[in-house]
């Protein structure tokens, strides 16, 4: 199991509350970067929906230098739309609610280290900083 795996298995195992590594994390950060990577208005453009839906706040703690505050499932569903959230649910052959506490537990800490000076990346680079992370965390 890369470190892939492992950092997100045990981070959807803690937001499932059950503490162990689950399967498929790799999975899930993939679909995560690819949801960031996608979006339109890249970081700012995912940031602005939690903005939108008010979670200004903990969306701009994982940008900024202190800790990332955490968000729950029902606020990320409220954030991306039940849309997306049942689309990342199908993908990964789970409940939307499952999906939802991963992509709670995954994006803070996605976008914080995508983030790393405190600043959004310009699309060019944040498109080479998601690969540089994620071929990090592949090869572990």
């Amino acid at each position: 199991m890369g470190l892939l795996d492992g950092l997100a298995g045990q981070v959807l195992g803690n937001a499932l509350g059950g503490g162990q590594p689950q399967a498929g994390g790799s999975q899930l950060l993939e679909v995560v970067a690819n949801l960031v990577k996608n979006q339109p208005g890249g970081i700012g453009g995912l940031l602005q929906q939690f903005q939108d839906a008010g979670l200004g706040d903990a969306a701009a703690s994982w940008v900024g230098s202190g800790p990332n505050q955490e968000v729950s499932g029902a606020e990320v569903r409220s954030a991306l739309g039940e849309d997306v959230v049942g689309n990342i649910s199908s993908q990964l052959g789970m409940p939307n609610e499952e999906a939802a506490g991963g992509l709670a537990a995954i994006l803070p800490q996605l976008i914080d280290q995508l983030t790393p000076q405190g600043s959004l990346p310009d699309s060019d680079a944040m498109s080479g900083n998601l690969m540089d992370l994620a071929g990090k965390l592949l090869r572990g």
